[in-house]
């Protein structure tokens, strides 16, 4: 049965073929209201888009990481980057397509802090599929006008390095995808080797040779991501910790100043 539970909560991709970008309209937007849990299948299209949520964390992962999506963040995807979403929680999430001429040459997805005038100009754009008519006429004509400022504001926008990787190897990514599922679960590495058939040397060894990093880095790491969009929503750090599977509020604080220099708490005063 959860298995089922778990197929009635994914969803097919959206229809990006009714926003394609074209020269006559190189930026096309699309808004969907989805709920907590649900998991966009994995899907890819010629052009490169903007995701982002104006409510709700999401999770973006592709074959090679993870990202983390809180609403004062946009990731950048490239053209034919095959990606899946998954809802961390209740979402408005929000696409920006644009077209292959359009943008920076990024070759991998970046992760970016939305200024003001970003979330205003991704906003203002028109969110009418194809074969109805715009809510506005002169759409086409904004989006025009509105593509090269974006563009601009891309290319300005500070980029934040809080991804994480994932490895090619099916066993080792099944673990890895059980820990983003439930970063609260404190389960050992030799008792995550043994439920993908592995021993925990084997396991190591695959994490040094796959993604160059100790499994206790790359745990800290995806902690640190699920963390960090928690705080940045004003969340209780004792909350937090309890969130990311810690025993007391001081191994998390700890272990967070450890990593990023700053202590939570500083975190959350910043992100206000």
């Amino acid at each position: 049965m959860p298995a089922l539970a778990a197929l009635a909560h994914s969803v097919g991709p959206l229809t990006p073929h009714l926003y394609a970008p074209d020269a006559v309209r190189p930026l096309r937007a699309k808004e969907h209201f989805l709920s907590a849990d649900t998991q966009v299948e994995p899907h890819t299209h010629p052009w490169p888009q903007l995701t982002f949520s104006t409510r709700g964390v999401i999770r973006l992962s592709t074959r090679d990481g993870s990202y983390i999506i809180p609403p004062s963040r946009a990731l950048w995807v490239p053209a034919d980057v095959p990606h899946s979403i998954t809802l961390v929680e209740d979402a408005e999430l929000r696409t920006v397509y644009l077209h292959r001429w359009l943008g920076p040459d990024w070759a991998r997805c970046e992760v970016l802090e939305i200024s003001p005038l970003l979330r205003a100009l991704m906003l203002a754009l028109d969110t009418t599929p194809d074969g109805l008519p715009p809510a506005d006429p002169a759409s086409p004509q904004r989006e025009r006008w509105i593509a090269p400022l974006l563009v601009d504001e891309l290319e300005r926008a500070q980029q934040i390095r809080i991804d994480v990787p994932l490895p090619q190897d099916k066993r080792l990514r099944q673990l890895c995808e059980a820990v983003l599922r439930a970063p609260d679960d404190r389960a050992t590495l030799a008792e995550r080797a043994r439920g993908i058939g592995a021993s925990e040397r084997t396991v190591a060894r695959l994490f040094r040779d796959q993604l160059g990093m100790s499994w206790q880095a790359w745990r800290q790491q995806a902690v640190l991501a699920h963390a960090l969009p928690l705080l940045a929503r004003g969340m209780a750090v004792s909350q937090v910790a309890t969130a990311c599977g810690y025993a007391t509020d001081s191994a998390f604080c700890a272990m967070f100043k450890q990593a990023t220099g700053k202590s939570p708490t500083a975190f959350q005063h910043r992100r206000r």
